[in-house]
């Protein structure tokens, strides 16, 4: 009998490349949990279901819901029994975080809690997955990767709400031995992404002669870093992760249940500037940028994040695409495809 894998926030940028893989790499049945708001979109679904014949369109299932109410009895017997539960489901944008604070609280907290909830009463499932960020150990001192089990440091109410969200899962765990399994990735980038995102966004400028600002540090010298991820390689690390069962090689954490923790990192460190450059080397345009000091005159945004993908490389996993021959994907796919992107 196939898997049963339900994913929250199915319709978001990164719940759809990661329901693309499920449909390319597995016969599972996939239901897609989202309340589409700013971030879900069911035409990135609707795209994705065009790639394949009619036949896939059966084994993808989509139930409204907004995870800041409880899956109750009539929503939970429409979901069903599962092996997997992956909750992507967020809130993830830094400056409404900082505006809004309690709107974070409500989706990343009181939403994980809801869907730890249903899915302590599931009687076969295998793994849940929480879908945590980098942004929760803060800013990283160069030279410094974050390994797994490092303290938190949340500087900012998304981090902070995320963060929450991820030592529930751990109590969930300890408490009623769940089989859960919590991941960090960086900035993640890819085909329809939103377009407020820093990559979008400067393909946006590039093309239109326009000056991009990029984050530096207080001297202006310095462009902020990240260890930038494709979406394909965040869903294939994410499936990587389900269908091994790593729980032997870990021991159990303070006497409790094995909490399993992995870094999904990018394939090298780059520079926001780094980022700028390869956009307009693809795009054969001179850019125009000027490094803007957003470590004083934005609070809660850090200069650089970085985390140690070690522990996932070991076990056999890491992204095979450089940097460079992603953002050229992505930037060419973006200039073709202009109802994603309004140019």
């Amino acid at each position: 009998m196939e898997n049963r894998i339900l994913v929250t926030g199915g319709a978001g940028f990164i719940g759809h490349h990661f329901i693309l893989q499920l449909l390319k790499k597995t016969n599972w049945h996939i239901t897609s949990l989202d309340r589409l708001d700013v971030s879900g979109n069911l035409n990135r679904l609707s795209e994705v279901l065009n790639q394949f014949p009619n036949s896939y369109r059966r084994r993808l299932k989509i139930v409204f819901h907004d995870l800041k109410a409880e899956i109750n009895k009539i929503i939970s017997k429409n979901l069903g029994n599962f092996d997997y539960i992956v909750h992507m489901a967020a809130s993830s944008h830094v400056d409404r975080s900082i505006s809004d604070p309690l709107s974070f609280v409500y989706d990343n907290v009181v939403g994980t809690c809801n869907i730890l909830n249903f899915a302590k009463n599931q009687k076969k499932l295998k793994k849940f997955v929480y879908f945590s960020t980098d942004e929760v150990f803060g800013p990283a001192p160069k030279k410094v990767k974050y390994k797994e089990m490092d303290r938190y440091n949340s500087t900012n109410p998304y981090s902070a709400s995320k963060a929450g969200g991820e030592e529930l899962a751990v109590a969930y765990a300890n408490t009623y031995k769940m089989p859960v399994v919590i991941t960090h990735t960086m900035n993640v980038f890819g085909e329809r992404q939103h377009p407020e995102k820093f990559i979008p966004l400067c393909i946006r400028k590039i093309l239109n002669n326009q000056i991009i600002d990029v984050h530096s540090d207080s001297k202006k010298k310095k462009p902020g870093s990240r260890y930038y991820i494709h979406a394909e390689d965040v869903a294939n690390g994410c499936l990587f992760i389900l269908v091994n069962n790593f729980e032997k090689k870990f021991p159990s954490d303070f006497g409790g249940a094995k909490i399993i923790k992995f870094n999904l990192v990018g394939p090298s460190e780059k520079s926001n500037l780094d980022v700028v450059k390869n956009i307009a080397r693809v795009l054969k345009k001179k850019p125009k940028f000027r490094l803007v000091d957003f470590h004083s005159s934005r609070p809660g945004h850090d200069l650089r994040y970085a985390l140690d993908g070690s522990l996932l490389k070991k076990l056999g996993w890491y992204p095979r695409l450089t940097f460079e021959k992603r953002i050229e994907q992505v930037v060419n796919w973006t200039v073709s495809n202009k109802n994603w992107f309004k140019i």
